[in-house]
């Protein structure tokens, strides 16, 4: 076996702490992992790791070994990919995350797009509203609603997702028109359950005052869209992402009130990656393609 591959299985063994879990991964023995080990420690003339009968640790120079050769199979892989992107069409698997309302209402046929003009690139898609961590999760791109605090990911920003105060022109007959962000504490606001955050609302006016306002109300979910049609039969007002109320404002199922100040902090959609050095071109291809799209959001050309 060639250095490299023992080098891979070094690395493999480290990660699983042990040799049967690394033997698992690669599809080997444990006695023929064992001995790729010995044949390495051999060729180094070090020992790397540390045996017991139930666990593995790398000693200090395994461990500064491992560091090492991990990033440089990184490197080896990332270079093999770029040459046969170079020699051929964008291929191999994108693992894809997306906010389950902005998937399935704005992105959609973007997706479908890129796969049809792209077929071999494999295509993993997933909608979900839970947090997903790129590294982590092992995803190539996600896309998120919200400010940013990972600072150790790539991102890019494709739109800006306003939270929108509105309810129907129903509600505002029966109950009166909000004028002050005050007023909405004699209202009926829906409240979001999905996270852990008080019932209020932040904002900011014209004059850059930025203020809040404790809410209260009859109506709970954890759902965007449930709310959003609770709002439009008159239920009450809608605290929402634009992406959930844009159709239903320009139809006049819903009204904007209180124009004159913002939710604040502002959010924006952006897209996440791993800090690679290296971006295959199925990314970035992917990644433009998305941007394009996310410049025709309805909100977007308003």
């Amino acid at each position: 076996m060639d250095q490299i591959s023992r080098i891979g299985i070094f690395v493999a063994v480290v990660k699983a702490q042990s040799f049967a879990g690394a033997a698992r991964t690669l599809g080997m023995t444990s006695s023929a992992v064992s001995k790729q080990i010995q044949n390495l420690e051999q060729d180094l003339k070090v020992k790397l790791l540390n045996r017991t009968t139930r666990h593995v640790a790398v000693t200090e120079e395994g461990a500064v070994y491992f560091e090492r050769a991990k990033q440089a199979l990184i490197d080896l892989k990332e270079a093999e990919e770029e040459i046969h992107e170079l020699k051929a069409k964008p291929r191999g698997p994108l693992r894809v995350s997306l906010p389950h309302s902005l998937g399935v209402k704005y992105l959609a046929c973007c997706v479908a797009r890129f796969a049809d003009a792209h077929p071999h690139v494999a295509l993993d898609v997933s909608l979900n509203d839970r947090f997903i961590d790129p590294v982590n999760d092992g995803y190539d791109v996600v896309v998120r609603i919200g400010s940013l605090s990972d600072s150790s990911l790539m991102t890019r920003r494709l739109a800006s997702c306003p939270f929108m105060l509105c309810a129907s022109p129903d509600y505002v007959s029966r109950n009166g028109l909000p004028e002050t962000p005050d007023d909405l504490t004699r209202h009926d606001v829906l409240a979001y359950s999905g996270n852990q955050s008080l019932h209020e609302w932040r904002y900011r006016d014209t004059g850059g005052q930025v203020g809040r306002v404790s809410l209260g109300g009859s109506f709970r979910s954890d759902s965007g869209e449930m709310l959003c049609r609770a709002a439009i039969e008159g239920i009450g007002i809608a605290i929402l992402p634009v992406l959930y109320v844009a159709e239903h404002l320009r139809e006049g199922h819903l009204q904007h009130l209180l124009p004159t100040c913002q939710t604040w902090p502002e959010r924006d959609i952006h897209l996440l990656f791993r800090p690679n050095r290296y971006q295959p071109t199925r990314l970035r291809l992917f990644v433009d393609h998305l941007v394009k799209t996310a410049a025709d959001f309805p909100w977007e050309q308003s």
